[in-house]
């Protein structure tokens, strides 16, 4: 309670005047008896004018007198006991109303929800005056007089998971790890240990790390995510702005389901993915990133991913639903990385390749507006083998249309990574059909030149 009479504590022990009220004038002071000093107001003010109107009725009545000291005793007597029942029950109608159902369900996860920190190298190379000249990366130096120390480049939150043993497992977001030469992870209670990554997938942005299970007191539960309803209370654990604020805890509801949001992973400035996520307007800011969103259980719902940052938008943030978490992180931890289907081409989006060039060497029809190009087939992959050629533009997978490079490959990894699937593109300005027989990628990269 002492947070909120903080607004009394002035120099004059006078309430703080709300700016939005009319000016009142004060009144002048005036000398007050002692019956008088106990008129204080509401109910306080009429119990007590009915106890000493009593004690005078019956002194009168058995002609016995009654001392203004008598009767100022039982004023202040009656006061104590008022203001000690008013101030009881103000304390505990807060702390019921307040703090049972959300104090509760932070307290059986906040210990696993930890700060993920990416340290990266710094070399500092010293000259002839003793003076150091730090460069950030894991570029190492060629002189003598380089040194190569570890600092904090970001940092953001994970979740711990599962304890295996001597091992505990934490999962985070894929960009707060991402060219990390080290990671440390930070408990709730301040332990730092040093963690080890398992695996990383950037197209869903998730990452997996092991930690030794000695510091971990407590690990999150998963909730189904397909189970989730609008409306439905959401809470956020992070450490938003860094491991400063760990554990910070914000409240909202879940503003909405299965939105499809594109991201652009690579930094080109094209999407590239089509994320599937759970909207809330739970506060997430950075450093967020990586954190758990709970039902009301208490159970993991979601793992905090991305935000919308617009100066116009507020409460806008998502979380990547639980059971893809859970899917994904089974085949980190199995593979160290999630092993998809690969067709072997590199694509541009139709809409980038020029009109001049669509029409006159792709031949297109007018109303092919969308599709993905292909530029180029890598040798011995699975799209040379089903005949396709550069210059070809697909435009349906497997039935599904396609519109861009992000929606084809959302449609390409959703597939088994040797299914066989029916293709159609336009080659020479005539509509034709193939069948692939797809491959398995050997690396989940983003920088792998074909699809």
């Amino acid at each position: 309670m002492s947070q909120n009479n903080d607004q009394f504590n002035n120099q004059n022990d006078e309430p703080i005047k709300n700016p939005n009220e009319p000016h009142k004038p004060e009144k002048k002071a005036r000398k007050m008896t002692p019956l008088q000093s106990g008129l204080i107001g509401g109910a306080i003010a009429t119990l007590l004018v009915g106890g000493v109107g009593y004690a005078v009725t019956s002194s009168a009545n058995n002609d016995t007198s009654i001392s203004t000291e008598e009767v100022q005793s039982m004023i202040d007597s009656a006061v104590s006991s008022a203001q000690a029942a008013n101030s009881s029950g103000s304390v505990q109608s807060t702390s019921l109303d307040v703090t049972t159902d959300v104090s509760e369900t932070v307290a059986k996860v906040q210990d696993s929800v930890v700060s993920v920190v990416n340290m990266t190298e710094s070399v500092s190379t010293y000259d002839l005056f003793g003076f150091t000249s730090p460069t950030q990366g894991s570029e190492s130096s060629s002189s003598d007089d380089a040194s190569t120390e570890l600092e904090t480049s970001s940092e953001g939150s994970g979740v711990v998971y599962k304890v295996d043993g001597d091992t505990a497992y934490v999962v985070t977001n894929n960009h707060v790890i991402d060219d990390a030469d080290a990671i440390n992870i930070i408990m709730a209670d301040g332990t730092q240990v040093e963690a080890e990554l398992v695996g990383t997938d950037p197209w869903t942005d998730l990452a997996v790390l092991k930690i030794s299970s000695d510091v971990v007191s407590t690990v999150a539960e998963f909730g189904d995510s397909d189970s989730l309803t609008v409306g439905e209370p959401a809470i956020a654990i992070g450490s938003p702005l860094g491991s400063d604020y760990a554990t910070t805890v914000t409240q909202g509801i879940i503003s909405g389901l299965n939105r499809s949001v594109s991201v652009d992973i690579d930094g080109d400035s094209t999407y590239d993915w089509v994320a599937n996520v759970i909207q809330t307007d739970a506060a997430i800011n950075p450093g967020n990133s990586g954190g758990a969103l709970l039902n009301a259980a208490g159970q993991v719902i979601g793992i905090n991913s991305m935000k919308v940052s617009d100066s116009s938008v507020e409460g806008m943030g998502f979380a990547i639903p639980s059971n893809d978490v859970q899917t994904i992180i089974a085949e980190l931890e199995e593979n160290g990385q999630v092993i998809r289907p690969e067709l072997g081409v590199s694509m541009v989006d139709l809409n980038r390749v020029s009109l001049e060039y669509q029409s006159q060497t792709l031949q297109l029809p007018t109303d092919v507006t969308e599709g993905v190009y292909i530029a180029e087939v890598a040798v011995g992959s699975a799209a040379e083998a089903a005949g396709l050629q550069a210059d070809d533009v697909i435009v349906s997978f497997n039935g599904e249309p396609v519109t861009d490079s992000a929606s084809f490959r959302q449609a390409l990894y959703s597939q088994d990574p040797t299914a066989t699937v029916e293709i159609s593109y336009y080659r020479d300005g005539e509509l034709q059909e193939t069948t692939v027989q797809l491959q398995a990628q050997e690396s989940s990269s983003t920088s792998t030149v074909t699809e």
